[in-house]
C-alpha cells in the first residue's frame, strides 16, 4: 500500500531548505507499505512542485533493477552468470584476449576490469576479471548487448515483462515516454535548470525513469526475494568482494586496503554487518539514493533533481535504518557534488 506521510513530508521540506536541494521525492519502504513524501520544485524556472507522482531519472539506481532481471533469466537458464558474455572471437577490447572472459558475474559485481565511463580514453582492461573491485558503469552496456542477444527482445521488453508489469511498476520505463512530460523533474546543477535527459532507448546502466513509489515497490520486492530462487537472492545481498578503502573506482593497482564493511553483491553494495544493502546515482543535475535491510523489511529511496541531493542521504537513512552506514561515509566521501 503507497500512501503520502505528512509527518515525512514536512521533514523532507525542512531539509531541502537547509541543504540547499531544488526538490526530491523519496519512499520510506516497510514491510506492508510504502510511505511517500515529496517537497521543493521539479522546475525552479517554472516553479512547478514535486509530488508523489514525479518521474525522476535515476541514474545508477538503474544497475539493481536490471540485475534483479538477470537474476531472473539466470534462474530461467536463459543465461549463466559465470559464463562469458560474449563468443571468443568477440573480444571487448580489441586485441586482448582477457576481455573475453568477463562473465555476467564481474559485472554485476563490478569486477570486470573496465574503466567506468567511456571517456576521451580509448576503452582498454586495467586488470583481470574478478581479481578486484572498480565501480564500472561500462560494463552495463556490454551486460546489455549480451542480454538481448540471449532473450532476442529489447532490454526494455525484458525489463517490462519481468519487473515492471510483476511489480506494478506503471510510471517505470528505461525509455523515455511522453506520457511523462507533464510531470517530470528538470535536472538542476548548481541552481541552473537543465534540460531533462530523455533517452530514446533503453541503458542499462543508468537510463531508468520512475518515481520514488515505483521504485519502493521494487525494494519491497527485494526484501521479499519475490522471483528469484533463495540462493540466488542471497548472493543477490551477500558481499562477494569488499571495495577498496576510500575509493569507488580503482583502476591501476592493487589496493593497499579494502573497506572493512562495504562490499559488493550480484548487483547491490552491501554493508555485511548490519545486512544492508545500498546504491547511489549521480548524473548532471540528479543525485539519488537506496538503502535496504530485508532481515529488518525497512529501506528508502531518493530521488533528487540537484546536484546536492546526497546530502539528504544520511538523515533519510536514518528515518528508515537508525545507525552509522560505512557506506554512507564512503559516499558522501567519493561522491563529488
Amino acid at each position: 500500500m503507497r500512501r503520502t506521510n505528512p509527518s515525512l513530508e514536512r521533514r523532507l521540506e525542512g531539509l531541502l531548505a537547509d541543504r540547499s536541494v531544488t526538490g526530491a521525492s523519496m519512499a520510506h519502504v516497510r514491510k506492508n507499505s510504502i510511505e511517500l513524501a515529496a517537497a521543493g520544485l521539479r522546475d525552479k524556472e517554472a516553479a512547478e512542485p514535486v509530488d508523489a507522482e514525479t518521474v525522476f531519472g535515476a541514474a545508477s539506481l538503474t544497475k539493481p533493477i536490471v540485475s534483479y532481471a538477470v537474476l531472473q533469466l539466470a534462474d530461467a537458464g536463459v543465461l549463466d552468470l559465470d559464463e562469458p558474455l560474449f563468443a571468443p572471437e568477440r573480444s571487448i577490447v580489441p586485441g586482448d584476449a582477457t576481455s573475453a572472459l568477463i562473465t555476467f558475474r564481474h559485472v554485476l559485481t563490478h569486477t570486470c576490469g573496465l574503466q567506468n565511463l567511456r571517456d576521451k580514453n580509448p576503452l582498454r582492461m586495467h586488470f583481470h576479471p574478478g581479481s578486484r573491485f572498480s565501480y564500472s558503469s561500462v560494463g552495463f552496456t556490454f551486460l546489455q548487448s549480451a542480454v538481448e542477444a540471449r532473450t532476442g527482445e529489447t532490454l526494455e521488453t525484458t525489463m517490462r515483462r519481468l519487473v515492471f508489469e510483476p511489480l506494478g511498476m506503471r510510471s517505470s520505463s528505461l525509455e523515455w515516454q511522453d506520457r511523462f512530460s507533464d510531470n517530470v523533474a528538470f535536472p538542476h546543477e548548481a541552481q541552473e535548470r537543465l534540460e531533462t535527459h530523455r533517452p530514446p532507448t533503453a541503458n542499462a546502466s543508468y537510463s531508468l525513469q520512475t518515481t520514488a513509489g515505483d521504485y519502493g515497490a521494487f525494494v519491497a520486492a527485494v526484501f521479499r526475494g519475490e522471483g528469484l530462487r533463495p540462493s540466488t537472492w542471497k548472493q543477490w545481498l551477500t558481499a562477494s568482494i569488499m571495495v577498496p578503502d576510500g575509493a569507488i573506482v580503482h583502476l591501476d593497482r592493487e589496493p593497499a586496503a579494502t573497506e572493512p564493511d562495504i562490499g559488493w553483491g550480484l548487483g547491490w553494495g552491501v554493508e555485511p554487518s548490519r545486512g544492508t544493502f545500498f546504491q547511489w546515482g549521480k548524473m548532471t543535475g540528479i543525485r539519488a539514493f537506496v538503502m535496504g535491510s530485508a532481515e529488518q523489511e525497512s529501506g528508502v529511496v531518493l530521488f533528487t533533481n540537484s546536484n546536492t541531493g546526497l546530502r539528504l542521504m544520511e538523515d533519510l537513512a536514518r528515518e528508515a535504518l537508525p545507525a552509522p552506514h560505512a557506506a554512507i561515509r564512503w559516499l558522501a566521501d567519493g561522491v563529488s557534488e
